[in-house]
């Protein structure tokens, strides 16, 4: 029995030591980047304006934190040209909304990428986006700094270029943040990668409606199984999705879906990110160069070997 007593003891500690290494791990998963810092050195494309724009910029970036006052949204965290603070020039505004379990702490260098093509970047730490309203509260801080004759950001926000992008929940929430907040006529440009397809957030109680997007609209996804799904079930994103909202959208408006080449759900925060640069250097700055990834029977991204289903009606 002693000797029973001894292995069922052993057993027990093994459990435990199991137990705690597995605790351990997820704390440790629960702290690292959803997007690395060097992503813009791994992705890779042989068309130019692709590679040109998934890398870093000429602007030098800096950092600013202020708490939120709701405990929904935590903080505000923006990103932005450091020249800013001795500019006499005004910068466009990107707002991003964060998709499940990805606060902006979590996806701080897409944020920072885009600061280093000359935009203004906020997000928060909201973990529930779908509704847009922590996107709303973003967008509304930001131009309080705008007006704000103590903050740095005074008077350097382009209130007329103003975008929003989000991933997965994200593009949910970036659908409801143009569509059905308060806010929403402030925007002129969006972006909204892997959006969960309507009936899964429906289910999920996310309900939206593309048909109400009024400003140009990029949509994407991956073309593997997370988003794509199979031949049983749908995946997150699949393509009839984005054909549906697409559709959705009146023909007046600008729009565009693609999907990116053996890239999955979670990596398309990276993988489609030279374009989503490119969308809103276009949009919001009025770089014809960057127009050219999108406008045309020869636009670049039509013949681009990462990218299919290109679909567009510019």
């Amino acid at each position: 029995m002693k000797t029973i007593g001894k292995v069922l003891l052993v057993i027990l500690a093994i459990a435990l030591l199991l137990i705690l290494g597995l605790m351990l791990l997820l704390v440790w998963l629960s702290k690292q980047p959803a997007v690395k810092e060097d992503y813009h050195t791994k992705v890779t494309s042989e068309e130019p304006l692709e590679q040109q724009y998934i890398q870093m910029g000429s602007y030098e970036t800096a950092f600013a934190e202020y708490a939120a006052d709701n405990e929904q949204s935590k903080a505000f965290r923006i990103w932005y040209p450091a020249e800013l603070m001795q500019s006499n020039r005004v910068y466009p505004v990107v707002v991003m909304v964060n998709g499940t379990g990805v606060p902006s702490s979590k996806y701080e260098a897409v944020f920072r990428h885009l600061a280093s093509w000359g935009f203004i970047v906020i997000g928060n730490e909201d973990a529930n986006a779908w509704d847009g309203a922590s996107s709303a509260a973003s967008l509304d801080f930001m131009l309080t700094l705008h007006t704000d004759a103590a903050s740095p950001f005074y008077r350097r926000v382009d209130t007329q270029h103003i975008g929003i992008a989000g991933h997965s929940q994200g593009g949910v929430g970036a659908i409801n943040a143009v569509t059905e907040q308060e806010n929403g006529n402030r925007y002129t440009a969006m972006y909204a990668a892997s959006t969960t397809h309507l009936a899964l957030a429906e289910a999920l109680q996310w309900s939206y409606d593309a048909s109400k997007i009024t400003i140009p609209c990029f949509l994407t996804a991956g073309t593997k199984q997370a988003d794509a799904g199979n031949a049983k079930d749908a995946g997150i994103c699949p393509l009839w999705s984005l054909e549906e909202n697409y559709q959705a959208i009146s023909d007046d408006v600008p729009k565009l879906y693609a999907r990116r080449i053996n890239v999955d759900h979670g990596e398309m925060l990276a993988y489609a990110d030279g374009y989503m640069t490119a969308w809103f250097l276009y949009h919001l700055q009025g770089d014809e160069t960057a127009g050219q990834v999108f406008l045309g029977a020869d636009a670049e991204i039509l013949h681009n070997a990462n990218w299919q289903d290109v679909q567009k009606n510019s």
